[in-house]
């Protein structure tokens, strides 16, 4: 890992803040944010909520004060294209960049994403965080596929923290694979850019796992940040990911239908 001046105080910056907790804010909610009751503010106007990111390298119109992380998710794509990765980093006032979602399970291999983050995330002088890699222990998948890449990197790579995602049924499952991490890579910074009980979890079930997660996530030195999924209401995600709502159900939402903080939210409020 190395780090750029300006990465190394943002870092330095990171370490003296009092919250880890950040917003997955969707583009079902981010990109029509300004014709919907929900208000990223609702968490972010007190300090208990201090990062936000949404799958894009755009910045929703409707903002906070939020220290704001870009997301190339894909090698390319119409709404991020790469080209503008640079461009929109400069000019959004980006803190961090997260690099492609879920590659192991996009049919991304391990040297594609190193080749394409020594392209171009490595030149970028903010925080970086390698490509969020999913729970699954399938064959090269997950932390298998992260193990890959690293060793691919041989060092090259420059980066901040790793970043995971994690779906399963109970807050053991949870806990074991972030340990896992930390034991696989005790020198590194973790984020946990998604997380969240699978269906057929229900409303009460997901309170019950965040109301464990969020102070135990907390009281972990090696995580640094951590997103909920996902910061959105149960209807606008039924609306417009029927997948994450086969996959999740909407128990788990930060906000309820008509914009104020659910149960899951108030429990980032505390």
């Amino acid at each position: 890992m190395r780090l750029s001046a300006l990465a190394s105080l943002a870092l330095a910056t990171l370490a003296s803040a009092q919250s880890k907790r950040g917003l997955a804010y969707p583009w079902c909610t981010s990109l029509f944010n300004e014709n919907t009751n929900i208000d990223p503010g609702r968490f972010t106007n007190g300090g208990k909520v201090q990062w936000m990111y949404n799958w894009e390298t755009w910045r929703p119109a409707r903002t906070p004060a939020v220290n704001f992380i870009g997301t190339q998710a894909k090698l390319d794509s119409p709404s991020s294209p790469i080209w503008d990765l640079h461009n929109r980093w400069r000019q959004q006032g980006w803190t961090d960049v997260f690099h492609l979602n879920e590659p192991d399970l996009n049919n991304i291999s391990p040297q594609q994403a190193v080749d394409h983050y020594l392209q171009h995330i490595n030149p970028m002088t903010i925080r970086k965080g390698f490509p969020s890699v999913t729970s699954s222990s399938n064959g090269n998948m997950g932390l298998n596929w992260l193990q890959n890449f690293i060793n691919i990197c041989g060092g090259r790579c420059y980066h901040d923290y790793l970043n995971l995602h994690w779906y399963g049924s109970n807050f053991g499952q949870f806990q074991n694979h972030i340990r896992e991490a930390n034991r696989r890579w005790p020198n590194e910074r973790i984020v946990i850019s998604e997380f969240s009980l699978e269906q057929p979890a229900n409303g009460n079930q997901q309170r019950d796992f965040f109301a464990q997660a969020i102070p135990w996530l907390d009281s972990q030195p090696y995580v640094i940040m951590y997103f909920p999924f996902v910061a959105t209401s149960p209807d606008l995600l039924s609306r417009n990911d029927g997948a994450a709502v086969g996959h999740v159900g909407t128990g788990g939402t930060l906000f309820n239908n008509d914009g104020s903080p659910s149960a899951i939210g108030q429990l980032m409020l505390r």
